[in-house]
């Protein structure tokens, strides 16, 4: 089986961030073990399980690239190198209040404010290391239902093995799979006031890449390497 590998965001563990997301998901991505989740009001204990099924697989992380494969030429030895001479290329970036929203049918933190920066971070993260990237198979384009993306979209997919780069970029963490409207504002709810709280205690800082992978094919994400932002 081909492993697949990821670079995302994700918050130093231990920290309060780190905390508030590997609780609300119930899984720690270092150790690959469960957490007890949140108690929360608006959402019982069952349903939290089931609402974050489709995200605990992959941790409480932001996409900078999405996962791939990769290529014959190089290792993951040569992906960490070179994700660390990368990352000492890059300045931490304060990402700013971060506020609850629903981003299609599924519920996330996003910045209040929109960053020049960190869109073109995300892009450097993108382009710099496509070339460790293995071509996208036929099974990778439909698991991206390439039918539904725009024409832009599928450009993007085929030059990067994601649709959702560049200027087609949202940084989000994710808190929720698919849910109702109806659902997804008691989970907005629910993040209210945890999330404000970390905003004015701890605001959150883009200050590592994270190198996550997947062993086989619907494993969970474990997350393996970290490097810090040093420029």
């Amino acid at each position: 089986m081909t492993s697949r590998y990821a670079i995302y965001f994700a918050p130093e563990p231990g920290s309060p961030w780190w905390e508030f997301g590997a609780r609300w998901l119930g899984r720690d991505e270092c150790r690959d073990v469960n957490k007890v989740q949140h108690a929360l009001d608006q959402i019982g204990p069952v349903e939290l399980r089931e609402i974050t099924a489709q995200p605990r697989r992959y941790g409480f992380h932001a996409t900078l690239k999405a996962p791939f494969s990769l290529n014959g030429s190089h290792t993951a030895d040569d992906l960490i190198a070179r994700l660390q001479a990368l990352a000492a290329t890059l300045k931490p970036l304060l990402l700013g209040p971060m506020q609850a929203a629903m981003l299609g049918d599924f519920v996330a933190l996003v910045p209040a404010v929109a960053s020049h920066d960190l869109m073109a971070l995300a892009a450097v993260c993108v382009a710099t290391l496509d070339d460790l990237r293995a071509p996208l198979s036929e099974a990778d384009l439909a698991r991206r239902r390439i039918a539904e993306l725009d024409a832009r979209e599928q450009e993007l997919l085929h030059l990067y093995g994601y649709p959702h780069v560049l200027e087609r970029f949202r940084f989000h963490l994710t808190l929720s799979g698919p849910v109702t409207r109806p659902t997804a504002q008691r989970v907005l709810q629910a993040a209210i006031d945890p999330v404000a709280r970390l905003n004015e205690t701890t605001p959150l800082v883009l200050d590592r890449l994270c190198l996550f992978v997947e062993p086989a094919p619907g494993q969970p994400f474990k997350r393996i390497a970290d490097a810090g932002l040093l420029a």
